[in-house]
């Protein structure tokens, strides 16, 4: 039996009881109870072990890698100018895993996902305004004009969204000059419409408006209008009777009224008819012709106001309504449509006064069955040895064609005048088919500018697209008249595209 002291006993004398690490990741402590015991377990004093060297009751632990805040790289700043902000993405990490829960990381210790930034000082941008113009009006109301551009550093002229739209000054205003006076002008008397006999005689008698005297060093010369309700009653007479001499032959000139002003507005020409008639109103061929009247000549009705586009007549008459304007067009005034005048960008239309019937282009849907063949001379038959199943057929009639101002090309593709009666629609002056390979075009096109006072420029060419195809192009001797007929298996033919569809002024 060993003493009642435990160094005695073969066992220690005394009992540990370890415990946890202290913390669940990085370094910690662990601790442990210390007890002096018998060798049979039975818990004593510990002045019985006082002895005995005690052993430690704490140790250094390390557990796992503890997770910690991650962040990436600050994307750019939120302006291009001045101050403001910059953004970036901040996670919790663990590493060997990879991105864990975000409360697994000291919501203290969290890194910054936002900070102020600041980039180069900001270009300052104003609207400036240049002088007023003077009125377009020679007397009463009109407008006037100013230039209105947005600036930036240096006085630089940048782009107008730079600038605030709602501060941006009038670039027109309503004005008014002295008031207007109205008088009757009269050209000369034409010569008698007969020879002999009793005739009558005619004259252009407009209504002209002049500036009051006190603005008379303003005007260089009288503005014609054709308000003719601003002059005064009554209107002089635009005829009278003539007679020459009597007739002293069976046969005499007789010229009919004359016609109206070829322009509304500017240089035009009037016309008339004159023939050689009998006292019993008979066709003659014995008149003498040094007696022949005028049957046409000169005449104005108006001077013209000058645009170069539609959007200067929106801007410079303050205009939004759709509709026929004369501009002038390579020197020459012409009547153009002028189309989405409620926006910033109207278009220039050329209205085709001869009709859709005369301009339409066609991709005609039948095929023969047998292609190597040109059946019934060429010419088109319902009945032929056929399907009809081309899926590029069309058939496009036209009222208006677009006209690019500058370059005097039609945009042959704005269909926005047009009417597809058939099919798939075909641009203008284009045709073509799938009917045959030996040169047996059917599609056809068809262009017709009289009374335009424009004409398909000698420089305008058509080319060919696809296998096969052949084109035949037939031209007026003035050139306000185009027909074609294209067509191959498959094939078409359109303006080529160097010149595209050019024109010039008739």
């Amino acid at each position: 039996m060993c003493p009642y002291f435990l160094f005695c006993s073969t066992h220690p004398p005394s009992l540990h009881f370890p415990l946890q690490c202290s913390v669940s990741c990085g370094r910690g402590t662990k601790q442990r109870e210390i007890a002096c015991v018998y060798q049979n377990q039975t818990k004593i004093e510990e002045e019985h072990c006082s002895h005995l060297p005690r052993p430690r009751t704490e140790k250094a632990c390390r557990a796992q890698g503890c997770p910690s805040w991650k962040a990436n790289r600050w994307r750019e700043c939120s302006v291009t100018c001045g101050v403001g902000s910059q953004n970036r993405d901040v996670y919790c990490r663990l590493k060997g895993t990879g991105r864990v829960r975000e409360d697994l990381c000291d919501a203290q210790q969290r890194l910054a996902i936002v900070q102020p930034c600041q980039s180069a000082e900001c270009t300052h941008y104003t609207w400036v305004a240049g002088e007023w113009e003077d009125c377009n009006a020679t007397c009463g109301e009109g407008k006037r004009s100013r230039k209105v551009g947005c600036m930036g550093a240096g006085m630089t002229p940048v782009q107008d969204n730079y600038c605030e739209p709602s501060s941006q000054p009038a670039p027109h205003q309503a004005c008014r000059e002295a008031p207007c006076h109205y008088m009757w002008t009269s050209g000369q008397w034409s010569q008698c419409s007969s020879s002999c006999g009793m005739g009558y005689q005619q004259r252009m008698v407009s209504c002209s408006v002049v500036p009051s005297s006190q603005a008379l060093h303003s005007y260089a010369a009288a503005q014609l209008s054709s308000a003719s309700t601003h002059c005064p009653e009554p209107h002089p007479p635009g005829s009278r009777p003539c007679l020459l001499r009597d007739c002293p032959h069976t046969t005499y000139w007789k010229a009919g009224q004359w016609s109206k002003c070829s322009q509304t507005c500017g240089a035009g020409v009037m016309e008339r008819r004159v023939e050689c008639v009998t006292s019993k109103g008979h066709a003659s061929k014995h008149c003498r012709p040094s007696e022949r009247p005028e049957s046409q000549a000169a005449c104005r009705d108006r001077e013209c106001q000058s645009f170069a586009s539609c959007r200067e007549v929106q801007v410079r008459l303050g205009v939004k309504i759709d509709g026929e304007y004369y501009l002038k067009v390579k020197s020459r005034i012409l009547q153009i449509y002028c189309a989405e005048m409620h926006t910033d960008f109207p278009k220039e239309f050329v209205t085709l006064r001869s009709g859709q019937t005369d301009n339409y282009s066609e991709v005609y849907g039948h095929r023969l069955l047998n292609p190597f063949e040109c059946p019934y001379n060429g010419s088109r038959r319902q009945d032929c040895d056929c399907r009809n199943d081309y899926s590029a057929a069309g058939y496009t009639l036209f009222h208006k064609v677009r006209l690019d101002l500058s370059s005097l090309r039609i945009m042959i593709t704005d269909l926005q005048f047009s009417q597809t009666l058939l099919g798939r629609p075909v641009p203008f002056a284009t045709a073509g088919d799938c009917y045959s390979a030996a040169k047996c075009p059917q599609g056809q096109f068809s262009i017709n500018l009289i009374g335009t006072g424009l004409k398909v420029s000698e420089a305008t060419k058509w080319t060919s697209q696809g296998n096969y195809v052949s084109v035949k192009v037939h031209r007026s001797e003035d050139g306000t008249r185009i027909y074609g007929r294209c067509g191959g298996f498959c094939g078409k033919c359109i303006p080529q595209a160097h010149n595209g569809l050019l024109l010039q002024v008739h």
